[in-house]
């Protein structure tokens, strides 16, 4: 190299030498947070998951979804119905994540005392399920579900698709058409959203229960209107 050049390529080997030590200073002081404010993610809390949260069903069942009043009666009149796997007492209908007994209870939380019925399709049609209902519901109290009084007591039936939708407004327009009750039906069709599992000394309280749920249930005067309506007291 000639002479001349040395000194510069001195002064340029320092200048690297210089910009990658201010570069590793950099690097340590900041971390490994290194992006400005702007390009930055964000901080996102994490979705609050529940172990009350039901999820689907199993490959080759159905689910359907009602509320009636009391989610002891309403599980009991499913649980025993031939092609019905398993029903749930529980919570939904309303916005509250993983609500307890006692905030649904309170009526603000929007829920309804509800049952998630779980079934072969292959065995019951969805619209012997809708016969099932109706044959244990007053529908036409609003908020009210026989001495229950409250808006978790109100009656619904939450259909998880457009044939449930199509098949529970036919079914409504039909038994309306009957004046079975003798007062309008004001049992509302929604569509069916979280629902959470009751806490579990609520699950198939008829037969754990079985002196206060029947204490209950005839106190409640739901046997008694149901077979003035029914000609027949249902079993459970």
């Amino acid at each position: 190299m000639p002479s001349a050049q040395r000194p510069l390529a001195a002064v340029a080997s320092t200048l690297v030498t210089v910009f990658a030590l201010v570069t590793a200073l950099a690097l340590a002081a900041g971390g490994c947070d290194t992006a400005s404010p702007a390009s930055a993610e964000p901080h996102r809390p994490p979705t609050p998951v529940s172990a009350n949260l039901v999820g689907p069903p199993r490959a080759g069942l159905a689910v359907a979804t009602f509320a009636g009043g009391c989610f002891w009666c309403m599980e009991a009149a499913f649980d025993d119905v031939p092609g019905v796997t398993e029903a749930i007492s529980g919570y939904t209908g309303g916005n509250e994540v993983d609500p307890t007994y006692e905030q649904v209870s309170s009526g603000e939380t929007g829920h309804a005392e509800s049952v998630r019925v779980v079934y072969d399709p292959h065995r019951l049609t969805y619209e012997q399920l809708l016969d099932v209902y109706w044959h244990n519901v007053d529908p036409t109290t609003v908020d009210q579900s026989f001495v229950d009084e409250g808006h978790q007591y109100r009656s619904v039936i939450f259909v998880h698709s457009p044939a449930q939708r199509a098949a529970a407004e036919a079914s409504k327009r039909a038994l309306t058409a009957t004046n079975r009750f003798g007062a309008p039906i004001v049992t509302t069709i929604e569509s069916a959203g979280p629902f959470y599992r009751a806490e579990g000394y609520h699950q198939n309280y008829c037969d754990t229960t079985p002196a206060r749920y029947e204490q209950y249930h005839r106190a409640s005067g739901r046997d008694a209107y149901l077979g003035r309506i029914w000609g027949a007291t249902p079993p459970r």
